[in-house]
């Protein structure tokens, strides 16, 4: 009989008899790197177990870079759907050298016949995968691991190029022959850039006549990317910089320009490219449809294994977007230059991947007056609560007047909160420190981020009490550094997320460093010679880790998932694979090291 852990599902789904006839039907057996264990159109056989190594899952019938559609490892299962189909639509191939346990179709059959929890359980995996198979193949369409794996390369135009001497009507003229939309403009500063649009505005709203030189209407700060970056991340800066095309450079020479109307084209039948769906609305309501999609794009990105770091730029991105257009359909255009609305907390850092409450403030210029400011606040504050973002339990939002004021007002309450240092103080200038803008003039948020920094960087007795905060909650690895196995599943959010979370805004504070996300403080943090790369890119890893650890109980929250949505950040040890329960242990074995090396720094005792 084979000593094997069968108290997961599916297994848990039988009774002890039927684990029992498991333990006694199965063996073992020993499959090469790159061995193919199952081959497509093959008739099932067994149900494939691994106990160690790593097993591809591929569409031979799709083309290589996209033929990967599954990945295994230890404690995942295979071959059931082909033995309930007949034969196997796809290859497994091992990775790297494995072991698996195979069960038998004769013992499967009759453990499906006699469990009807058991046969669910399979029934709903192939509904499943049938969804995403038909996905996948839609007429015209791109898989997700396409969509994240396609380079910029393959959908920028040439450039147009001209003089900035040139005229306006010989641009027209060149525009239309070239069939494009915008062309680059040559000067001794670099690359600038027309298009049909800066044309028709300089003729008709700038008094320009046509003879004018391209000079005088060209814009020169450009939105960049490299030829080899992926295609999402063009996409990404086109939705955070609010422009509808990017600059290719190589070896910092224009060799192409990508259009948002090329990328959208290249993703068009994808029901959940909720980009397009954003920028094309042109009301709330449709706003509210479109920002009600993006759970749908959270699924599908995590669905196809896309990494965390990917997944959160596009959805920060996007987020900011739907806020901003909200924004401009509910503030007067002529209230924009003097005011800017910020996000702030894991939505300022761009790290929340579902929608979050609100923490929201408005800064306003000195010395402008807005009437009614009160009155457009809260109807903001309704409709991003109508887009899903739910409101602030603490009431950290713009329609509180804490949360709204001047530059000064600002910088005074920013002293306050340095000088008085107490817990609510020292979580309101985190909060703070967090802030990006979304909407308005982000000058205004430079000068009060600049105010913060004035005050709080070289005070080190602040820093000590704000960066303490790190030691309020354990790690959750026992005095010999295994894992802690509480019944009810460990904090990930206080135990793992927030140390790093905090101790890497501890030290950006101190460094004044300027960007909010976690992943790229520690980037800036690096090149200041604060912290060695490989501590560094460890961090980043285990945040990575924890962040789609909690992500995977909130996916359970939204699916009706009752106990989870008791607890979305309580992962239970006990329900993870070995290897999730490997890394998570090495990831909180690296927290505890950098809260220990933290309390050093900043004196915590």
């Amino acid at each position: 009989m084979v000593d094997i852990d069968l108290s997961q599902p599916p297994f848990s789904l039988l009774d002890d008899e039927g684990r029992e006839r498991i333990r006694s039907g199965i063996d073992l057996v020993y499959f090469d790197h790159d061995e193919i264990i199952l081959e497509s159109g093959q008739a099932g056989e067994y149900v494939f177990l691994i106990h160690k190594g790593e097993v591809a899952e591929l569409d031979t019938t799709q083309p290589q870079a996209r033929e990967r559609i599954g990945h295994y490892t230890a404690g995942d299962l295979f071959g059931a759907i082909s033995i309930l189909a007949g034969k196997s639509r796809y290859r497994f191939r091992a990775e790297q050298e494995s072991l698996c346990y195979l069960l038998p179709k004769a013992l499967f059959l009759q453990l499906v016949d006699e469990y009807p929890e058991f046969a669910e359980f399979f029934r709903q995996s192939l509904a499943h995968k049938s969804r995403l198979l038909i996905e996948q193949r839609a007429e015209g369409g791109v898989t997700m691991a396409g969509f994240m794996l396609a380079k910029v390369s393959e959908c920028m135009r040439p450039p147009l190029y001209m003089e900035a001497g040139a005229t306006i009507a010989e641009a027209v003229a060149r525009l239309h022959e070239g069939h494009a939309d915008s062309l680059l403009v040559q000067s001794d500063s670099g690359p600038g850039m027309v298009t049909k649009t800066d044309l028709l505005e300089a003729l008709v709203l700038h008094g320009h006549d046509k003879n004018s030189p391209l000079q005088e209407v060209a814009r020169y700060g450009l939105v960049t990317v490299g030829p080899d970056q992926y295609l999402y991340e063009a996409l990404v800066n086109m939705t955070r910089f609010k422009v509808e095309r990017v600059v290719v450079l190589e070896d910092e020479q224009p060799i192409g320009v990508v259009e948002l109307t090329d990328v959208l084209s290249f993703f068009s039948s994808r029901s959940y490219v909720v980009s397009l769906q954003v920028e094309q609305a042109d009301s709330l309501d449709a706003l509210f449809r479109a920002s009600h999609r993006t759970p749908e794009l959270v699924k599908a990105l995590m669905a196809q294994g896309v990494k965390l770091r990917f997944a959160m730029g596009l959805l920060a991105a996007l987020n900011g977007r739907i806020m901003s257009k909200a924004w401009g359909f509910l503030i007067d255009e002529r209230y924009h230059p003097n005011s800017c609305l910020m996000v702030m907390g894991s939505e300022g850092r761009g790290e929340q991947i579902l929608k979050t409450d609100q923490d929201n403030g408005l800064i306003l210029a000195d010395g402008f007056d807005w009437p009614g400011v009160e009155e457009q606040m809260q109807r903001l504050t309704e409709a991003l609560i109508k887009l899903g973002y739910p409101p602030c339990p603490g009431n950290i939002m713009v329609n509180n007047p804490e949360w709204v004021g001047s530059v000064a007002s600002w910088r005074e309450r920013i002293a306050r909160w340095a000088a008085k240092s107490d817990g609510e103080s020292l979580m309101k200038l985190a909060i703070l420190l967090d802030s990006h803008a979304v909407a308005g003039n982000p000058a205004l948020l430079d000068k009060v981020r600049e105010a913060l920094f004035e005050h709080c960087s070289h005070d080190k007795m602040l820093l000590s009490h704000f960066g303490r905060a790190v030691m309020h909650f354990s790690t959750p690895l026992t005095l010999f550094g295994s894992l802690k196995r509480p019944q009810h599943g460990i904090d990930i959010k206080k135990g793992g997320i927030f140390p790093i979370v905090h101790g890497v805004r501890t030290m950006a504070l101190e460094r004044r460093i300027k960007p909010t996300s976690t992943l790229d403080r520690l980037e800036a943090l690096v090149v200041d010679g604060r912290l060695d790369e490989r501590t560094a890119e460890n961090l980043g890893e285990a945040l990575s880790l924890f962040t789609e650890l909690r992500l995977k109980q909130q996916l359970q929250r939204l699916e009706g998932d009752q106990e989870q949505a008791q607890s979305p950040d309580r992962v239970v040890v006990q329900q993870l694979s070995s290897l999730e329960r490997d890394l998570l242990r090495e990831a909180l074995q690296i927290v505890k090291e950098f809260k220990q090396s933290l309390a050093q720094r900043y004196r915590f005792e």
